[in-house]
C-alpha cells in the first residue's frame, strides 16, 4: 500500500479536479514511441482482440515497425513546446484552475494526467493527495463516452487507487456529447472560421472509431456522436446535404464504424465537390488525428481525388467559450461538496469572467 497516503488528524480537506486525456508520447522518435505504443495497445480496453491471438501480432508484426512509422507522423505536427495534444491540455487545465479561482473561496485544486505516458495518473493522483484533496472530480477529455476512450481513464484511476490505503472520495463525468455550451462552442468555432474564410460546399464531421463489434456488444459511443453532430448541424442550420457524420483512425481489417472518413473524402473529391471543410468534435484538443491525419493525409486524399479546396478547422483547444464550458461542466458536478463557498460577488464575477471570455453584454 502507499505509504504517503497515511491520514493524519487535522489535515486540511480540500476538493479537486483531475483532468485526463489519452495520452502522448515523450518524444517523435521511435524509441518514444515504442514503450508509449506497447502500453496503449497493450490496454484490454482498446484492444479486444483475445491476447493469445493479439500478442503475436503486437510482438511481432506491431513494435519492430510501427513505432518508426508513427514517430515520422508526429514529427510533422511536434511543437516547440511538445506535443500538441500535451500543450493545449496543460493550457486548458491552467485556465479552468484560474476561472474556479475567480467562483470559490477555496478553489479547487486542477490538474491533469494521460491514461498512457506521462504525467500519469497514478503519479497525479499521489500528488494531489499530498497536497490534501480527499475529493476529487474525474473529467475525461472525451465528449462522447466510450469503453476505449473514456472507461479506459476511469479504469486508470481505479487502478491507481487500489494501491492507496486512504482513499479519496470520487466523482467521474461519463460524457458531454450533449452539453448546451460544449456544443454552442462547436458551433461558434466554426462560424468565427466560416467568418473568415467562407463556408464550404459540405462540412464533414469526424469522429475517431471504434470497431463495429463494440456497438454491437453495447457500446453507446455511436449514438453519443450521432447526436453530437445532429445537435452541431442543427446550430449551424444546415441542411442534411449539407454535412456527412464519418468517422477517422481505422485500425486493422476488422469493419469499424462507417462511413470511413478518408472513403468519403474520396468519395466527395471524385464527385466534383469544389470546397470540403472537416471539424473533429471528439477531440478537444488538437492533436496526431486532426493535425495529420485530417489536415494532411485527409487533404491529400481529396485533393488526389479530384476535390479543388481542402479546410480543416482546428478543435476547440483555448477558445474561451469552451473553457467557460468546462467550467459550467465541472462546477455541476461539484455541486453538493462542502469546503466550496462560493464568493459573495459570485454573480458579479461571473458575469465580468464571461465578458472577459468572450461573451455578449
Amino acid at each position: 500500500m502507499n505509504s504517503k497516503s497515511i491520514y493524519c488528524h487535522g489535515d486540511a480537506s480540500k476538493i479537486g479536479v483531475l483532468l485526463v486525456n489519452l495520452g502522448t508520447p515523450n518524444a517523435p522518435t521511435a524509441e518514444a514511441l515504442r514503450p508509449y505504443l506497447k502500453e496503449f495497445l497493450s490496454n484490454s480496453r482498446v484492444i479486444e482482440v483475445p491476447r493469445v491471438i493479439w500478442w503475436p501480432i503486437l510482438y511481432g508484426f506491431i513494435l519492430p515497425f510501427r513505432p518508426k512509422r508513427s514517430a515520422e507522423k508526429y514529427a510533422k505536427i511536434w511543437l516547440p513546446e511538445g506535443s500538441p495534444l500535451k500543450v493545449h491540455t496543460e493550457r486548458q487545465t491552467k485556465l479552468l484552475r484560474k476561472a474556479l479561482q475567480a467562483h470559490y473561496k477555496n478553489a479547487p485544486l486542477v490538474e491533469y494526467a494521460m491514461n498512457i505516458g506521462e504525467p500519469s495518473i497514478a503519479a497525479v493522483l499521489e500528488k494531489m493527495q499530498q497536497q490534501g484533496c480527499d475529493r476529487i472530480l474525474i473529467l475525461p477529455l472525451f465528449p462522447q463516452y466510450a469503453a476505449s476512450s473514456t472507461a479506459a481513464a476511469i479504469d486508470g484511476v481505479f487502478t491507481a487507487l487500489a494501491k492507496m490505503r486512504n482513499q479519496p472520495a470520487l466523482r467521474t463525468i461519463k460524457h458531454y456529447h450533449d452539453y448546451p455550451g460544449y456544443i454552442a462552442a462547436l458551433a461558434q468555432n466554426i462560424r468565427d472560421y466560416w467568418a473568415s474564410y467562407g463556408q464550404p460546399d459540405k462540412l464533414v464531421i469526424s469522429f475517431h472509431g471504434t470497431p463495429r463489434a463494440n456497438l454491437d456488444k453495447g457500446d453507446p459511443y455511436h449514438c453519443y456522436c450521432q447526436k453530437t453532430g445532429r445537435l452541431l448541424a442543427e446550430a449551424l442550420q444546415l441542411a442534411s446535404n449539407q454535412y456527412q457524420i464519418c468517422f477517422q483512425s481505422r485500425f486493422g481489417k476488422a469493419q469499424w464504424l462507417m462511413p470511413y472518413t478518408s472513403d468519403t473524402l474520396i468519395a466527395l473529391g471524385g464527385h466534383g465537390v469544389g470546397r470540403v471543410d472537416v471539424v473533429c468534435p471528439g477531440f478537444v484538443s488538437d492533436c496526431l488525428e486532426t493535425l495529420e491525419e485530417i489536415a494532411m493525409e485527409g487533404k491529400d486524399l481529396f485533393i488526389r481525388a479530384g476535390g479543388k479546396e481542402f479546410h480543416y478547422i482546428p478543435c476547440l483547444n483555448e477558445r474561451a467559450d469552451w473553457i467557460q464550458a468546462l467550467v459550467d461542466i465541472t462546477r455541476e458536478h461539484l455541486a453538493g461538496w462542502d469546503n466550496l463557498e462560493p464568493l459573495q460577488e459570485s454573480l458579479q464575477l461571473s458575469r465580468k469572467l464571461a465578458l472577459q471570455l468572450g461573451a455578449k453584454d
